[in-house]
């Protein structure tokens, strides 16, 4: 997908407009992406299992946190589940959403772990300690060639990313369709350090 380059306009304008660019592309493609059928979806589950599994075994986490699948994304569990199997030294994670700009933080999961919903209605473990994982898997609706994404437009990761301590190596989780010419990325957007596609792997970008 092309972004078109900007028209001058005054700065509060110019802020609005980026707002309202960033949403309509962000609609347009997760409208896409729920709109694909059985087949093509399990094509692209397909190939992410497999470059996420490459992946995974080249940085060889001691622990991963991942996203439940929502509104047509990758679904990671299968490979987290195999992953979890090899070593039982090590964990896997979910988010746990806090209030309104706080920073997500999070909780161990497993097959038997107790869940509850957050009010986006996506699940999430009810009890555990706040824990801080190796590296993080985050969905993303579009990405550019700098490893910006284009997530839901709450911040959540962006401010999850800068506050867990050791900072997690950050996955962007995506499809071609998302593909960007420039996000065109705002001050406070951080880049992944990794992106994997259907079609493969890139990076590690600078952060």
């Amino acid at each position: 997908m092309n972004v078109p380059e900007p028209v001058p306009v005054p700065i509060d304008v110019a802020v609005a407009d980026d707002r309202a660019r960033r949403k309509a592309l962000r609609q347009e493609l997760i409208k896409r992406r729920q709109s694909l059928d059985d087949t093509a979806k399990q094509r692209l589950q397909q190939a992410l299992d497999h470059h996420l599994a490459i992946l995974i075994a080249r940085l060889d986490p001691v622990s991963i946190g991942f996203t439940w699948p929502y509104r047509g994304e990758y679904d990671a569990r299968a490979v987290i589940r195999r992953w979890l199997a090899g070593d039982v030294s090590r964990w896997a994670a979910l988010p746990v959403v806090g209030g309104k700009g706080e920073p997500m933080s999070f909780r161990r999961w497993n097959d038997a772990t107790p869940m509850t919903t957050d009010r986006y209605g996506i699940p999430y473990p009810s009890v555990g300690a706040a824990v801080v994982p190796a590296l993080l898997l985050i969905p993303c609706n579009g990405f550019d060639a700098r490893g910006y994404r284009l997530g839901y437009g709450a911040g959540h990761y962006d401010r999850t990313l800068a506050a867990l301590q050791p900072t997690p190596v950050a996955v962007g989780v995506a499809i071609e369709d998302g593909r960007l010419d420039d996000l065109r990325p705002h001050e406070h957007d951080l880049p992944m350090d990794w992106i994997i596609t259907e079609t493969g792997i890139a990076g590690p970008f600078g952060r």
